[in-house]
């Protein structure tokens, strides 16, 4: 493959897209930029990746400007910017490069990143073409929005065709970088639905993007490609997906007969305390999946996440209006967390002795909550009195085991039990046993846990 010539790709939709003269632009991306609200604090890192729409800014660009005002505090950090968007006028396999030196808009130049280029010049789905690019709009409306957010930055232009998402994911590998390179998805969502059932059907698109599931179809979004495979990167890059703006041409431009749709999405490496909350809100969704399905509703996208396949110990506790409704779980890993929480959530709702199974009709009223346990350490005692003198309140999960009988109280029993004398008699009588009974032969065992809670 050979590449880099001294030729710039000249602005090709400048005047129908977007304004064609650089002060009209600049004034417009301005506008655009500033309507924008205030980015949220976040205790995420900078974005590492985004997707945006790509029609006409009359059109897309308020929704477009969502995702690209907070890149403006990155202006100094990002130097690299991997481009991906379909090709609407030229076929072509795989993903295409062009052999010029640059891209240029009324705002100027934006030059190439040879070597970066040649990284992915041996991988066998990337090929040169110029045609794809020539009259390509899907590429060349984001180069403005990136040229006034960012300082300088060199680009990697890839026109997406025939390709497979994993032959996209592979291209993103190559070029991941660090915190100088962004990736940039162009994407419209559906295309020429009335008003109300666009909605519909973008609004399960957005839910399908931020759970990571890569199986868009290109009724979804003309770039699907090119996203799914930054999907199935983010994924492996333990990536949390974020939705900025959903709207769609009937918002911004009117008429409501036959809309196209916009999302604007960021994708960002997530703090420790955020990647728990990810777990944390994946976890409950599968618990509440496992109880919908036995109604015959429809599943709620699970945002994927390497804990959901490994081995995972868990408690799930219903309850309505504040009162325990039911509760079954696991102390010791040996299935999937993700079914040992769909299955301790049926087990829960449908099969605890102690209720009758839930109805239909409670499943709104009704909150679940997801315990994470941590390995049980035994607990080794001279006898009670010891054992209640080191007893943690608030933080010990304990499991008591005399013979065939065994017992256990999650950390949040201490809630209701705070005083550790209280709280070892009512697992003592829990697991079958006197208040007062004591043998040395009793064991005990402790552990911790996270927890999560629906709203």
């Amino acid at each position: 493959m050979t590449h880099s010539t001294d030729t710039v790709r000249p602005a090709a939709v400048a005047g129908t897209f977007y304004p064609g003269s650089a002060v009209v632009l600049t004034r417009t991306l301005r506008q655009l930029l500033g309507d924008t609200p205030p980015a949220q604090e976040s205790r995420e890192r900078p974005p590492k990746a985004i997707i945006a729409p790509h029609a006409g800014y009359v059109y897309s660009g308020p929704i477009a400007a969502t995702v690209y005002a907070p890149l403006h505090a990155l202006r100094a950090t990002i130097r690299r910017v991997v481009l991906l968007g379909p090709t609407h006028r030229v076929a072509v396999n795989g993903l295409a490069v062009p052999s010029v030196s640059a891209f240029a808009t009324p705002l100027g130049e934006v030059p190439l990143d040879a070597e970066a280029i040649a990284r992915i010049a041996p991988l066998p789905q990337v090929v040169v073409s110029d045609a794809a690019h020539a009259m390509e709009h899907s590429l060349e409306v984001q180069l403005p929005f990136l040229q006034t957010v960012l300082e300088r930055f060199t680009l990697v232009p890839l026109a997406v065709g025939k390709a497979s998402p994993s032959e996209v994911a592979e291209v993103l590998e190559t070029l991941w970088g660090s915190d100088e390179t962004l990736i940039v998805i162009s994407s419209d969502l559906s295309h020429y639905l009335p008003y109300p059932r666009a909605c519909e059907t973008d609004t399960d698109t957005a839910r399908h993007i931020v759970a990571l599931d890569a199986k868009l179809d290109h009724q979804q979004a003309c770039g699907a490609t090119p996203v799914n495979g930054l999907l199935l990167a983010a994924r492996r890059h333990g990536l949390r997906a974020r939705l900025l703006d959903l709207r769609n041409s009937g918002d911004t431009a009117g008429d409501k007969s036959r809309v196209v749709g916009y999302g604007a999405f960021s994708f960002t490496p997530v703090s420790a305390d955020a990647h728990w909350d990810l777990l944390g809100s994946a976890l409950l969704v599968s618990a509440r999946n496992a109880i919908a399905a036995k109604f015959g509703l429809s599943p709620q996208p699970v945002t994927p996440m390497p804990e959901l396949s490994a081995l995972g110990a868990s408690f799930v506790t219903l309850t309505r209006n504040g009162q325990l409704r039911g509760c079954i779980g696991s102390l010791e890993a040996h299935r999937p967390l993700a079914t040992d929480v769909a299955e301790n959530a049926f087990a829960a709702a449908f099969h605890d002795r102690r209720f009758a199974p839930l109805s239909e009709q409670e499943l709104p009223r009704t909150r679940v909550e997801v315990s994470l346990l941590s390995p049980a350490e035994a607990f080794p005692v001279r006898n009670e009195e010891d054992a209640l003198a080191r007893l943690r309140p608030g933080i010990d999960g304990l499991i008591l085991s005399y013979g065939r009988r065994r017992a256990t109280f999650l950390p949040q029993v201490w809630e209701s039990l705070a005083d550790p004398r209280q709280f070892m008699a009512q697992l003592k009588l829990k697991a079958g046993l006197a208040a007062d009974f004591w043998d040395p032969e009793l064991t005990l065992a402790r552990y911790g846990v996270r927890k999560w809670k629906e709203t």
